[in-house]
C-alpha cells in the first residue's frame, strides 16, 4: 500500500478530478440521447395511431382557432371550402431526398368563414433561380380537402425571407398575410383533394419512416466513454506504479512473466509488418 503513496498528491487529484468531471459529461449526454430516444419513439407510435385514422370534420378536432394538443399530430381531418390561391406562399429550405426546395402553402378558407393552412407539397428549387421553375395551382372553386394536422412553427430569429415566402410555417404571420380568422397553432399536410387540380400537384409529403435513429447506441457509447476515463486513469495509475518500483522483485517478476508470454505469442502482425519495412530501407 506504502508503493501507491505516490497518487496521494495534487497531480493525481486533478487527474481524478479531470476523470470525474469527463464522467459526469458523458452521463450527462448519454441521458440526453435517451431523451431523444423517448422524443423519437413517442412521435413514432402518434404516427403509428393517427396517421391512418378515420377522417373527421376539422371543427369537431379543433373546435377553436387556437385549439391544439401533441396527439392531434397527424390526425386527418376533412373541409370544405375553397383555396385563397393568390395567397399562397413558399417556405424556404425544404429539402427532400437531398435535394433543396420549397413547400407549398396555401390558405383555405372553410365555409365557416376560417382559413386553414394546407401545406400541398414540395416543389424543387429552380434551375436558375433561388425560387421553383413553376408551382401547381391549387383546385379552384369549391373543393373538399383532407389534411393530416401539424403544430404551427415558430419563428427563426435573424431567419427572413423575400416577399411571397416564408422562413417557417408560421401560423400567426399567415394570419397577417391573409387578414382573415385563421387557425394558428396548427395547419394541415395535404393528405388529398376533391376535384384534383387541373395540372400535377406539388410532390406529397411522404409517411415518416417508424426509425428510432442511433440514439440507443449514442447512449450506451457515452457510458462506455465514461467507463473508459476510469480505465484510462487505472492504467496511468499502473504505468507509474511500475516505473516507480522498478527495482521490486514483485514487480521485475511479473515483467519476466509478460515478457515471456509475449515471446510465446509470437511477433504481432504489426510488428511483422514493421520488421518488413525496415529491412527494405
Amino acid at each position: 500500500m506504502n508503493r501507491l503513496r505516490f497518487v496521494m498528491n495534487r497531480r493525481w487529484a486533478g487527474y481524478l478530478g479531470v476523470a470525474v468531471l469527463f464522467a459526469i459529461a458523458c452521463v450527462l449526454l448519454s441521458r440526453w440521447q435517451w431523451a431523444r430516444l423517448d422524443e423519437v419513439r413517442a412521435e413514432n407510435e402518434r404516427v403509428a395511431q393517427n396517421w391512418d385514422r378515420d377522417v373527421q370534420p376539422i371543427d369537431e378536432v379543433l373546435p377553436t382557432l387556437d385549439d391544439w394538443h401533441d396527439d392531434l399530430k397527424w390526425t386527418p381531418v376533412e373541409l370544405h371550402g375553397r383555396y385563397l390561391a393568390d395567397e399562397q406562399l413558399l417556405v424556404r429550405n425544404r429539402p427532400m431526398n437531398g435535394q433543396p426546395g420549397f413547400a407549398v402553402v396555401v390558405p383555405f378558407k372553410t365555409d365557416a368563414g376560417a382559413v386553414f393552412v394546407v401545406d400541398r407539397g414540395w416543389v424543387p428549387t429552380g434551375s436558375e433561380q433561388d425560387a421553383p421553375d413553376a408551382v401547381p395551382a391549387p383546385p379552384a372553386g369549391d373543393v373538399t380537402v383532407v389534411a393530416r394536422l401539424k403544430p404551427g412553427e415558430p419563428t427563426l430569429p435573424g431567419r427572413s425571407a423575400p416577399e411571397g415566402q416564408l422562413a417557417t410555417v408560421h401560423l400567426p404571420t399567415v394570419e397577417e398575410k391573409v387578414g382573415e380568422p385563421t387557425y394558428t397553432n396548427a395547419y394541415g399536410l395535404l393528405a388529398s383533394e376533391s376535384p384534383a387540380p387541373a395540372e400535377s400537384a406539388p410532390l406529397a409529403t411522404p409517411k415518416p419512416p417508424e426509425d428510432e435513429g442511433p440514439h440507443l447506441s449514442y447512449a450506451l457509447q457515452w457510458i462506455a466513454f465514461a467507463v473508459m476515463g476510469f480505465i484510462g486513469l487505472g492504467w496511468a495509475v499502473r504505468t507509474e506504479y511500475r516505473i516507480r518500483n522498478a527495482d521490486d522483485p514483485k514487480v521485475r517478476m511479473q515483467e519476466e512473466r509478460r515478457s515471456e508470454r509475449r515471446k510465446a505469442k509470437g511477433p504481432s502482425d504489426a510488428e511483422i509488418e514493421d520488421a518488413l519495412i525496415d529491412s527494405h530501407r
